[in-house]
């Protein structure tokens, strides 16, 4: 790692699943000299995706990281999935990291996916630069691409570069390389270097205009945060590249502009300027501001004060542990060091759990390989093995400085399915695994079922499910049946109402308790997890009170009338009565627990199913064989749009009616369909799927 911090860069590749991030990624470690030969993913010999399921479907499931040098500066990258189902990978990896490369395709544009990772990003506040890549595509549109940015995403897209060119090499203006717009010069590159040796030639005539146009349009977005630069060119004199890149790194470390460029990474075209673009625009961790914690000190949550850790290595040491990745050598702990120095053969604090753990070993990651190191510095990213109590967004601090930073949250599992173990033997191993999984995936569930003893697993979609099923099969040889995929139903109540339990003079160990506790409990749609509160006035003994909201909060966990999770509910103690003598914490939990169930059963009982957001891109011709086949699943089209010759439809449809859609879809196509979905909301189900559980 540099010792200067200026010269290292933490970026994410981030993307829709095909947009090409992983060939990205790939060109990027050849023409850095990491690696000497390219890999291909379709061959399933990339860097990034070692895992024999990422290498057989051609997709990427799990993050991966690697470090490389790229002139003067070291990049620490990691390669993410643009699956929705491994959503979380994404999620906890753009919570450590710098900036993100954000790659389109030129054919497809803004879809699905790329608005979730968008939002993902904007949630962390990471600066960000985008390759609208596969310009060698029939149908590619840099412009159109360009265009659904600034609209789909409300972003400031600037292009810094511009194609020369679209589509494949029989077109009749295919696209041959990329006119650099800062220094108005075309790059070429051939094929014979693999891309390596780029050729700089003068603007063709007939591009010149065009070129020129955009150029204009750069400066005159610059020219809106830098005086000097308006100055020039009110002046017209000639503006230095120099400070270009000044002006326009500071405007996208604020996230006021997101750089575009343009090539395709399967053609070799365009990857040494993204690289440079990392290098000039995107964040080190100095330009970061400190990260925020919790101090430990305060008696209550609620007084905790904020405090601050810079990126410098004379900071007390803070870090977040984002990723673990199961091994058979031991768990290989991903950590973001965020400031001071870890070292091997220390002992950090998990203020969190309030735990003390060991750091035998450092490891440099570098995807599936490793490198043993001594210590790490403030804005690296780290493996750690040997920890014992730490899981996925569990800050590591110096015991003598604790402070706790923000955990990562996760979205809800949509899905679940039941596996059997075909022996007892076969079930200890089992539990274990799944154990071992659940450290590794955080949108990763498993369960036993009281009713049938049956062991659930529960994620974020079919193809989750589907990996963790084969992982159980082939890498750990369980002998398990599987089950059909179930819908992971909520439960909510239809009606505000008031319930009073009571605990009358009832004899426990000889000493008779009597309490009294009233509720109030109401649908709460936006609520989202359930919320227990005690309204104004109530008047009741604090520890008695206490346990009464320990009770409703247990219950609000432990599910609803049918035995499924409980949401959208608030629960308010209204009032209660405590007796002179015989009231205690034991007859006010009764007493909790009585209200509860009462209300509960009164409120009536409202079956929420989850909802999925799906888009679906399909020929012009079957739009109507589609639209048809949705309504029939119960989905509702939000809106249609055409995109060159292909209709884009986006809908919200129930996943219990989506199982199989793909396949469906296909079929109604004669496969020139394909779709995306994730999760949306959770909304009431119909009374036929309700009456089908009562």
């Amino acid at each position: 790692m540099p010792a200067d911090l200026t010269k290292l860069r933490n970026i994410g590749v981030v993307a829709h699943i095909d947009a090409g991030k992983t060939t990205v990624t790939e060109r990027m470690l050849f023409y850095c000299g990491y690696k000497h030969r390219m890999g291909d993913v379709d061959k399933g010999t990339t860097e990034t995706d070692y895992d024999p399921e990422e290498q057989q479907r051609g997709i990427t499931i799990y993050s991966a990281a690697v470090t490389f040098p790229w002139k003067d500066v070291t990049v620490n990258l990691i390669d993410t999935p643009g699956h929705v189902d491994f959503t979380a990978e994404v999620e906890r990896s753009l919570r450590v990291l710098d900036g993100a490369v954000v790659v389109f395709s030129a054919r497809e544009g803004v879809e699905a996916q790329s608005e979730t990772v968008w939002r993902q990003a904007d949630r962390y506040h990471v600066p960000r630069v985008a390759f609208i890549n596969k310009m060698d595509r029939e149908g590619a549109d840099f412009f159109a691409t360009l265009d659904e940015i600034e609209r789909r995403l409300g972003a400031k897209p600037l292009p810094i570069n511009i194609p020369l060119g679209s589509g494949p090499p029989h077109f009749q203006d295919p696209f041959r390389g990329i006119i650099d717009l800062i220094d108005m010069k075309l790059r070429c590159f051939p094929n014979e270097s693999e891309g390596k040796d780029i050729v700089v030639e003068d603007i063709p005539p007939e591009a010149v205009e065009e070129a020129r146009m955009w150029r204009a349009h750069l400066f005159d977005q610059l020219s809106l945060f830098s005086d000097e630069l308006t100055e020039l060119l009110l002046a017209e004199e000639p503006v230095s590249a120099e400070l270009v890149h000044r002006v326009l790194r500071d405007a996208v470390l604020h996230n006021m502009l997101v750089p575009v460029l343009c090539g395709s990474a399967l053609d070799k075209i365009g990857i040494q300027p993204l690289l440079d673009a990392v290098r000039d625009y995107l964040p080190s961790p100095l330009d970061m501001p400190p990260v925020e914690g919790l101090e430990l000190a305060a008696k209550k949550p609620s007084e905790a004060k904020k405090i601050s850790r810079k990126p410098d290595p004379k900071e007390p040491f803070c870090g977040l542990l984002f990723k673990i990745v199961a091994d058979k050598h031991g768990d290989m702990h991903y950590v973001r060091v965020y400031s001071g120095v870890l070292k091997a053969n220390s002992r950090v604090l998990n203020p969190g759990k309030d735990k003390k753990e060991n750091v035998p070993q450092l490891w440099r990651l570098m995807a599936d390989r490793r490198e043993q190191v001594s210590e790490s510095h403030a804005g690296d990213i780290v493996g750690v093995i040997g920890l014992r109590h730490s899981v996925t967004g569990d800050t590591l601090c110096d015991p003598k400085h604790p402070v706790l930073l923000e955990a990562i949250s996760f979205p809800e599992t949509v899905i679940s399915m039941a596996i059997e173990p075909e022996s007892s033997t076969e079930r200890k191993k089992l539990a274990g695994v799944l154990d071992m999984l659940k450290r590794q995936d955080p949108t990763f569930r498993a369960s036993e079922s009281p009713e049938t003893g049956q062991t659930l697993i529960s994620g974020m979609g079919e193809l989750h499910l589907e990996v963790i099923k084969h992982r159980l099969l082939r890498d750990y040889n369980l002998n398990v049946k599987v089950h059909n995929p179930r819908v992971s139903y909520r439960e909510t109540v239809a009606k505000r109402v008031e319930a009073t339990g009571a605990c009358h003079h009832r004899v426990i160990g000889g000493h008779p308790h009597t309490a009294e506790l009233s509720i109030c409990m109401e649908p709460a749609p936006d609520c989202g997890q359930p919320a227990v509160t005690v309204a104004g006035g109530v008047s009741l003994p604090p520890e008695m009170l206490q346990a009464a909201l320990e009770v409703l909060q247990e219950r609000c966990a432990g599910g609803g009338s049918l035995g499924f999770p409980l949401m959208n509910l608030r629960v308010a103690v209204i009032g209660g009565r405590a007796h002179e003598t015989e009231s205690n914490e034991l007859a006010f939990r009764f007493a909790a627990a009585d209200a509860f169930e009462k209300a509960l059963r009164e409120g009536g009982i409202v079956l929420l199913e989850p909802v999925m957001r799906l888009e679906v891109t399909t020929p012009e011709d079957s739009v109507g064989d589609i639209v048809s086949d949705l309504q029939q699943r119960r989905a509702q089209i939000q809106r249609t749009h055409v995109r060159g010759d292909t209709t884009i439809i986006e809908a919200l449809a129930p996943l219990a009616n989506l199982f199989g859609y793909s396949n469906a879809m296909r079929g109604l196509t004669q496969g020139r369909a394909n779709c995306t979905m994730e999760p949306h909301s959770y909304g009431p189900a119909p009374p036929e799927v309700l009456d089908g559980f009562m």
